[in-house]
């Protein structure tokens, strides 16, 4: 590249913008940086406005998830109640401020819920990732299994960590999720609908200081209400304001493969539910809640169409390849290190969507339609078919992390190459 290519392309990058708007990780809401508030850091009984008292917004949001209520907490201030020169700014973003007794709070909170915001919210963009897909498909188990890979593999890879965002939801994921499936060998339950499941809010952190740490936050929302327009109305905003989007499909949900792996593997009690979600059916639902008021009816929200449970397609293999070939590269782990290995994306994109193509056409068209930007990916997060909910040897995903370091990629936080 040239000296006149290089500052072509400098002159060409967008100038970063003063702030950034910020996403709540807990509820969703999308506010500019002015629009926080604040939680006291001392409270006082001969003042009513700092006595410890009940945060109604709080525990609206703790109830939506069957948290307990909180009732005696500091008061929460409002800038506009507190003079110019008491509000503490650092990069154009309100962070602080001095309340009327000269206490400083750095403790900023979104003015929907009332949650303690990242610290870096507003000065960085909030890029959030969601998982989405119909009941059954194993999000929970994807999740625990993404997150541990992450942890424990991926983010050396790219000079970063991938740390919880607080002790709680680091105790919460190793307790419920990391420990059962990856200590014990047991399946995790499927999400009930009616017990809506917080947040897991994770920072992947570069080392480098020049690149703002990216917001993960995995919000299960339960299967079976993504067929469901008033639950995904309700609970949908999150996909709204993703930075991108990780679409779980389970190979049983497609009818022409559901047959031929149940005369393979049989079926064995616990494995099959009777009703399963078609893939289509929750795009068309999500389109009808909002990719339709989007420009041209399409998303531009990148979104990997992740296959699960890529172990079961073992039983449908051949020479031929009819559907998957022996040799696939689909059973192979592949490791990213430092970059995103553009070939080994073409080649694993490209099998899929054909794989796809065959055994349902009126998904892969759906996405085509409603989607701008899309990567196609078969993963396994046990590496093994489970039986009676028991895996039968120990935990070994495949693959578990590629549609998330494409996620990476595409959003500008990695480079990548071609072999």
């Amino acid at each position: 590249m040239g000296l006149l290519d290089l500052f072509k392309k400098k002159s060409e990058s967008k100038p970063k913008p003063l702030f950034y708007d910020i996403v709540c990780p807990f509820c969703f809401s999308k506010f500019s940086p002015d629009q926080v508030v604040f939680r006291a850091t001392h409270f006082r009984e001969d003042d009513e406005d700092y006595a410890l008292g009940e945060d109604e917004e709080l525990n609206k949001y703790r109830e939506r998830f069957g948290l307990d209520s909180v009732y005696d907490i500091e008061a929460v201030i409002h800038p506009v109640d507190v003079p110019a020169e008491s509000q503490v700014y650092s990069d154009h973003v309100l962070i602080g401020l001095h309340d009327r007794y000269g206490e400083l709070t750095r403790r900023r909170l979104c003015p929907k819920c009332h949650n303690e915001l990242p610290v870096t919210a507003g000065k960085v963009p909030s890029n959030i990732i969601s998982i989405i897909g119909a009941s059954q498909v194993g999000k929970s188990v994807y999740m625990t299994a993404l997150i541990h890979t992450l942890q424990h593999t991926t983010a050396d890879h790219f000079n970063a960590a991938c740390m919880p965002l607080n002790a709680e939801i680091s105790r919460k994921f190793r307790t419920n999720y990391e420990e059962p499936l990856f200590e014990r060998g047991d399946l995790l339950a499927s999400t009930q609908k009616e017990k809506m499941q917080e947040p897991f809010i994770f920072q992947f952190v570069f080392k480098d200081d020049e690149k703002p740490p990216l917001t993960l936050v995995f919000f299960d929302v339960a299967g079976e209400g993504m067929v469901e327009q008033d639950y995904l109305g309700l609970h949908g905003q999150h996909i709204k304001n993703s930075a991108g989007i990780l679409f779980m499909v389970d190979p049983l949900q497609i009818r022409s493969i559901r047959e031929k792996i149940r005369i393979k593997h049989g079926d064995k009690p616990g494995e099959w539910v009777s009703q399963y979600d078609e893939p289509r059916d929750v795009v068309l639902t999500m389109f009808g809640d909002f990719i339709a008021y989007q420009d041209n009816g399409k998303t531009d929200i990148p979104t990997a169409v992740v296959l699960t449970k890529s172990d079961m397609l073992h039983s449908l293999k051949d020479e031929d390849g009819e559907y998957i070939k022996t040799n696939s590269n689909i059973f192979n782990n592949m490791v990213h290190r430092n970059y995103f290995n553009l070939t080994e994306f073409e080649n694993i994109d490209g099998e899929i969507r054909r794989f796809i193509e065959k055994v349902d056409r009126p998904f892969k068209g759906t996405m085509d339609v409603y989607f701008k930007e899309t990567a196609y990916y078969a993963v396994s997060a046990l590496g093994s078919n489970p039986v009676d909910q028991k895996l039968q040897t120990v935990v070994s995903p495949i693959r578990v992390d590629e549609p998330f370091i494409w996620l990476l990629y595409k959003l500008n936080y990695i480079e990548g190459r071609r072999e």
